[in-house]
């Protein structure tokens, strides 16, 4: 009886402390070569970013003409399925993509005809919807022993694209292994550490929501700006009340405010809705939209997006 107490207390103590609740959920992973990595072996194309040239990786030319990546991004991803981490599939969902661009490139805008703008790996995130994207680098040198494979291994948050988690070293030399099995090696080393800064990171975004940008604007023929009263409270401040009850313990910082621009920046959001669907940026501010939209206000509101954590409504048109 003592034991079975005993072991009621202990598992209590797990629940209230998030432990178990950590363990059931992972963050999804997409693995991808770095840019640097993409840029040596020439596998970059330009893209065209509202007017600046930009070079991008071109992540489907790489999987096609390089006999490794495929065989890396496999061994990496196989050390992160044992420690527990889903993973999306980074060759099928750019398959995906490639039948959905003809369909964006016929896309243009009502009033004024212009086009859509997204980068590559914009489209890629937002079609995978991962929490995290790990990029991987490596070099292959010579030594009197054999070959020695040296990588650099970091982990991005997909939706703010800070550095959360890396990792870096060399593997033995050894001229049996070919290079996907030394890199796998070199990397074990390391993988634990790296998995555990990995779920750091994705437990600190359950307790205290995933990190967004929001933008309010308004066009400039709109009879209103941000500092028009309704029901005697400016706009701004209602907006403001508004995030104070719908982020994750009311966390965000207003880092500019006037009449005609609002920015919030680390915007906590929560990671999942009631139907355990993950929320992206758009998602939440969808929520804000309809705030704005409805009565005493009745605005129309323009919803944009940049990638999955940011987000801007203009007000006065769509």
């Amino acid at each position: 009886m003592k034991q079975k107490i005993i072991l009621t207390i202990v598992f209590g103590m797990l629940v209230s402390s998030g432990f178990l609740f950590s363990q059931a959920k992972k963050p999804t992973l997409m693995i991808l070569p770095s840019d640097n990595w993409c840029a040596q072996r020439y596998f970059m194309t330009e893209f065209d970013n509202q007017g600046t040239k930009l070079k991008v990786p071109n992540y489907k030319q790489a999987f096609q003409e390089d006999t490794e990546i495929g065989q890396v991004i496999s061994k990496i991803g196989g050390l992160m399925i044992e420690r527990g981490f889903p993973l999306k599939d980074v060759e099928q969902e750019l398959k995906a993509i490639e039948q959905r661009t003809a369909e964006n490139n016929m896309t243009s805008s009502s009033s004024s005809g212009a086009g859509l703008s997204e980068s590559p790996l914009d489209m890629l995130k937002n079609r995978a919807k991962a929490d995290i994207v790990i990029q991987i680098w490596w070099k292959v040198s010579k030594a009197e022993q054999g070959k020695v494979v040296s990588f650099v291994l970091e982990a991005f948050d997909a939706y703010t694209n800070k550095r959360i988690a890396a990792s870096s070293g060399n593997s033995s030399p050894n001229n049996a292994d070919v290079v996907p099995v030394l890199l796998q090696n070199a990397i074990l080393a390391n993988i634990d550490v790296f998995a555990s800064q990995l779920q750091k990171h994705f437990d600190d975004m359950f307790e205290n929501g995933r990190e967004i940008r929001l933008t309010v604007r308004k066009w400039d023929t709109w009879e209103y700006d941000l500092e028009s009263e309704f029901e005697g409270e400016e706009l701004r401040d209602l907006i403001y009340d508004w995030l104070t009850l719908n982020t994750v313990k009311g966390k965000f910082n207003e880092s500019n405010s006037s009449e005609n621009l609002i920015s919030y920046e680390q915007v906590r959001i929560p990671l999942f809705d009631e139907r355990d669907r993950a929320i992206d940026a758009r998602r939440f501010t969808r929520d804000l939209q309809k705030y704005l939209k409805a009565a005493p206000f009745n605005f129309q509101v323009k919803l944009m997006t940049r990638g999955l954590g940011e987000a801007i409504l203009v007000l006065g048109e769509k």
